[in-house]
């Protein structure tokens, strides 16, 4: 197995288990001695009933005692821990850890059994040992750049390594996160050095969104820019100035880098994405009001939105506002299912995959007209009528299966077919890159053996089959056409 294949398994292979502890009573001096003594950077920190709590680590010791001004021999290690403990389970992969350690800016987590007792740690350097050429070296040049031209050679070997880590057995799900991972990384790198080089207060009355596939964290090889921003509501003409400016510098630097602007318009720099938040609270409810083709677009976008930097609270409070206005309108949702049923499943008589016929594309067939779209638009419909807006297409599949909306039967067979066409759609991609070719959401189907085939029938049947679902939960041949 190569090396980079190596990085997605289980974390039980690579973790420490000789775990070394301090109770939260014990005092930080008596701490940092037994660290010392044993040649280690941190310790899990237990309470009375020897129950691990938190961990103390030698950034603690730096940045809170020292910095702090605290006696080392009157503190307690409860006063400078950190807690909880980030950590994953023992049959993560270590793709795991490394997303972990990158959202949570941490060197070290925590790794836990089935029944969530912490039975081990792992850190940046064993993985770092692990393997050069990786995601976290990756990851580790992209904290490093300093410009634009340094993140658009990131990118561009970003795409490679997806393409090798494919080729070398890696599951799609793991690869979309980590699609997803990387172009979170850039993008915040971005700002940052926006930010110090230009637009030092940026990010303190607005802050930026990411919305589509990319705020669901569902990117693959194909993706343009989706983002948006919101400002606060007390923003100065100046601040409006800045923030104007910042986002025409943002944007174009992401088309630069090799992000390709989106073909709507969706960007932070057009002045209809970039609004205060009373405006896009307005905005929400205009749309709503009338359900026109492009205002259930509009409200889409904005119902997978997440924040990547800035005042995240502003998104907190539109988020809020979304929530609260879909479950007081549920005609405006029923029209939302209405839009999904429309995009129906390319199936002819006796099962035939129907195809382009004319045209680019002819015998080929559209993946995410033909499937995705209905399942991500569909679940995304049916958690907004339980009050869910987070997340992504999986985290929202098991809200729906843990509140009765959908059966366990029904779950199996929607991320079954799900899965299989992301399976699909980013394999077409890959081959697609690495032929030189363009990438497209259309794959052949007489490039699938006769298995293939007839699974992705059965995912375009479970689409139908769910598409009834939405008809029959929203009432939607009662609406007027």
């Amino acid at each position: 197995m190569s090396e980079e294949a190596t990085f997605f398994l289980p974390v039980k292979d690579y973790c420490h288990r000789n775990l070394i502890t301090c109770h939260t009573s014990d005092k930080v001096q008596t701490a940092a001695e037994l660290m010392r003594d044993r040649e280690i950077s941190s310790l899990v920190v237990c309470d009375e009933l020897n129950q691990p709590v938190g961990i103390m680590t030698d950034r603690d010791l730096r940045s809170k005692v020292v910095a702090g001004g605290l006696a080392p021999d009157e503190t307690s290690v409860a006063e400078v821990m950190t807690s909880p403990v980030i950590s994953v389970h023992e049959d993560d992969s270590l793709f795991e850890v490394l997303y972990k350690m990158s959202h949570h800016r941490i060197h070290r987590v925590g790794v836990v059994d089935e029944n969530n007792a912490l039975v081990g740690l792992i850190n940046e350097s064993d993985i770092i040992r692990l393997q050069n050429r990786s995601p976290q070296r990756l990851l580790r040049a992209i904290d490093m750049a300093e410009s634009v031209a340094d993140l658009k050679k990131i990118h561009q070997e970003a795409e490679q390594l997806v393409i090798f880590l494919s080729r070398n057995g890696v599951r799609t799900r793991e690869l979309v996160r980590l699609i997803s991972l990387l172009n979170d990384q850039i993008a915040d790198r971005l700002i940052a050095t926006l930010k110090e080089s230009r637009f030092p207060g940026m990010g303190r009355k607005s802050t930026f969104l990411v919305l589509g596939s990319e705020g669901r964290r569902e990117q693959t090889l194909k993706t343009d820019q989706d983002n948006a921003i919101i400002i606060a509501d007390d923003a100065t003409e100046e601040d409006l100035r800045e923030i104007e400016a910042f986002s025409n510098v943002l944007i174009d630097s992401l088309i630069e880098i090799g992000v390709p602007e989106c073909p709507g318009g969706i960007m932070a720099k057009n002045d209809f994405w970039r609004r205060k938040l009373g405006a896009w609270k307005d905005a929400v409810d205009s749309w709503i009001a009338t359900p026109s083709g492009e205002n259930i677009l509009n409200f889409s976008m904005f119902s997978d939105m997440r924040s990547l930097c800035g005042d995240c609270t502003l998104a907190d409070q539109l988020r809020e506002h979304i929530i609260q206005r879909a479950e007081e309108n549920t005609i405006f949702l029923a029209r939302m299912a209405q839009n999904v049923c429309r995009f129906q499943p390319p199936l002819g008589m006796f099962g035939r995959i129907k195809t382009e016929k004319r045209g680019n594309h002819a015998g080929r067939v559209d993946l995410k007209k033909a499937g995705i779209f209905a399942l991500t638009e569909g679940i995304k419909t049916l958690a907004l009528h339980v009050g869910v807006l987070e997340g992504g297409t999986h985290e929202k599949l098991n809200v729906l299966l843990h509140k009765g909306v959908i059966s366990q039967a029904q779950a199996d067979d929607i991320e079954a077919s799900f899965n299989l066409l992301t399976f699909l759609r980013l394999r077409a991609q890959i081959n697609a890159a690495s032929a030189g070719r363009e990438v497209s959401n259309y794959i052949s189907p007489e490039s699938l053996d006769r298995v293939e085939k007839g699974r992705l029938r059965l995912a375009l049947d479970v689409v139908e089959s769910f598409q009834g679902l939405l008809k029959k939960r929203f009432q939607v041949d009662m609406l007027r056409r």
